[in-house]
């Protein structure tokens, strides 16, 4: 029998040895498994340098620890951050006004629990009763045990979290 001259029909004329294919493949991933790691530090160091700091507030729990008298405050309520501004309105031209905000760490009781601050005799029966008529509830900044800043506070049934229902996001059920 007379052999053919033709190469082949296992390697095509012209491709590249598999040596230098997987040479290849091999480089490839090496690159993108450095992208990969280069990228997980820089969103991990930006997100240390974000959560830094006493000015950032990145959690429940740092509100949770800055509460006055935090122990009562998450067992009969819930930690805040109080926020004090005053609005100016002039009326001639109308115009509206606003001061920077001052914010402070605070406690809201649940109605429930406002004997604890009848019985420290930092509110009287007449102030729990106009509370109680405009359903509301207390809340106060500062330590109770040295005179602390406590109001009558309105909840707001209609407020609404816009950070869980972001334009075009479905609505939370």
């Amino acid at each position: 029998m007379k052999r053919n001259s033709k190469p082949s029909g296992n390697r095509p004329v012209g491709n590249k040895p598999s040596g230098i294919k997987s040479a290849i493949n091999y480089a490839s991933v090496a690159v993108m498994g450095a992208i990969f790691a280069i990228g997980m530090l820089v969103g991990i160091s930006f997100t240390s340098v974000a959560s830094s700091g006493p000015t950032n507030i990145v959690s429940r729990d740092v509100i949770d620890t800055a509460a006055p008298n935090k122990d009562l405050c998450l067992q009969y309520g819930a930690s805040a951050i109080a926020m004090d501004a005053k609005v100016f309105v002039t009326l001639n031209p109308f115009k509206v006004y606003v001061s920077q905000a001052k914010t402070q760490p605070g406690c809201v009781l649940r109605s429930s629990n406002w004997a604890l601050l009848e019985q420290r005799k930092l509110v009287n029966a007449e102030q729990v009763k106009e509370c109680k008529n405009r359903m509301n509830t207390f809340g106060f900044t500062g330590q109770l045990e040295s005179s602390p800043d406590i109001n009558c506070l309105y909840e707001n049934d209609n407020a609404q979290n816009l950070f869980l229902n972001q334009l075009g996001g479905s609505s939370p059920s």
